[in-house]
């Protein structure tokens, strides 16, 4: 009778890890640079043309921080 196994070794584990973090690294630091760029970008309108659009340089100040 044939035998599969299906455990993972200690290694692999390690690695899968290790991929998921620099994962979560890259995809924080990506989401920090597109908030960046959209509060600079925000930023240099006027406050008539932030009040078209619903916001103010308050919010503007807020875009992309963390609320939990």
């Amino acid at each position: 009778m044939a035998a599969i196994e299906n455990t993972r070794s200690a290694a692999a584990l390690n690695a899968g890890t290790i991929a998921s973090f620099v994962a979560n690294v890259a995809g924080n630091l990506a989401a920090w640079n597109d908030a960046r760029v959209t509060r600079k970008a925000l930023s240099k309108l006027s406050a008539r043309e932030l009040e078209d659009i619903g916001l103010t340089y308050a919010d503007v100040d807020n875009i992309g921080t963390v609320t939990r």
